[in-house]
């Protein structure tokens, strides 16, 4: 080969490197770009534990994936600030399962276990909002259930329901939790056991139905953060709420032994909430022994358009019109709880 023809080739050669490096230069931003930047951010995304749980939503829908999935007006992300929450929205009136008549966005554990073996949850949230309409007189008006444990055999009871309530025109409200009894017997008489964490229980209701109860002075106001721990250990529920600036309260309640076995142990409470609805059941003696259970967790409204007069406690007389849920969103008529943290996994052994 000549000295002409070297010098050509080494020409060609030198522009290929160029080629190839600008090639190079140019495309790394754009595959930089794309590794970096999602447009979506999804539920699973902010609480991992996504994959555990399948969800019923508002309007009826059930979803058993979770990663990666999200339903806009139900179940989705919001940032506020730095913090990315998860979003739990359900209106007053929709489609929900058949064991109720009271619409949720929520989600249903997986796996389920007896509370011998029990499991733990957790979860630190805000309610945004619950709805404005009801009937004060009603326990269940202006609340929603925000954390639960749900049994899948027998009477299909509640041992656990966690709520946040606040009447209308009050700037704090309150967080309580309910035991339902796994009833001897007729079911049609079971009821709740209503306990306070922060200002009332689910017994202080309105005089008449536009009429409020003093507001509690250490509530929870719409918006500010709080905690719960669920921890089932061989056959104990421990329960443990936490908040800036409140007491961290602390609970135990045994799920195999029942404290409301004979008429005698029904409380005070129970005779005066529910003597209008004639329940006054009383629980198998071993309660929740050997039964399944599984946790729920999100936004469980409690309003509904039942009529007031045949159930004093849990028909609420909430406004619904008639099923169409973006006018209930647009008038209040609805329930809203951001999570931007929980857990669920095995129970264990209380400090």
């Amino acid at each position: 080969m000549n000295l002409k023809n070297t010098q050509s080739l080494s020409y060609l050669l030198l522009a290929f490197s160029f080629l190839l490096c600008f090639s190079s230069c140019v495309d790394t931003p754009k595959k930089v770009a794309e590794d970096t930047t999602k447009s979506t951010i999804y539920p699973s995304d902010v609480i991992p534990f996504m994959d555990q749980w399948k969800i019923l939503l508002g309007n009826g829908i059930h979803t058993k994936d979770l990663v990666n999935y999200e339903a806009k007006d139900f179940f989705y992300v919001e940032k506020e600030g730095e913090t990315n929450w998860v979003v739990y929205k359900t209106p007053n009136s929709g489609i929900t399962s058949r064991t109720s008549s009271n619409t949720r966005t929520e989600l249903g554990q997986k796996a389920h276990w007896i509370p011998e073996t029990g499991g733990k949850l957790t979860g630190t949230l805000k309610v945004k909002h619950v709805s404005t309409s009801g009937d004060a007189r009603v326990a269940a008006s202006y609340s929603v259930v925000v954390g639960q444990i749900h049994s899948d055999e027998g009477h299909e009871n509640e041992p656990l329901k966690i709520f946040y309530k606040k009447f209308p025109g009050h700037t704090k409200g309150s967080v309580f939790w309910n035991y339902e009894i796994n009833t001897e017997g007729d079911n049609s008489k079971r009821w709740d056991y209503s306990t306070a964490v922060w200002g009332n229980d689910i017994s202080v209701v309105g005089a008449t139905p536009t009429t409020y109860p003093e507001e509690p002075e250490n509530g929870i106001a719409l918006g500010e953060e709080f905690s719960y721990e669920v921890n089932i250990y061989k056959g104990i529920m421990y329960l443990t709420f936490t908040s800036e600036g409140h007491d961290t309260v602390k609970f135990t309640k045994n799920l195999l032994k029942s404290d409301f076995a004979t008429r005698s142990d029904i409380p005070e409470q129970i005779l005066s909430l529910y003597a209008s609805i004639g329940r006054d059941g009383v629980e198998r003696d071993s309660a929740y022994a050997g039964e399944m259970q599984y946790f729920k967790q999100g936004a469980y409204n409690q309003t509904n358009g039942k009529d007031p007069e045949k159930n004093i406690v849990w028909s609420t007389g909430s406004e619904t019109y008639n099923g169409d849920i973006p006018k209930q969103y647009a008038n209040g008529c609805y329930a809203e709880v951001w999570f931007k943290n929980g857990t669920l996994g095995a129970s264990t052994a209380p400090n």
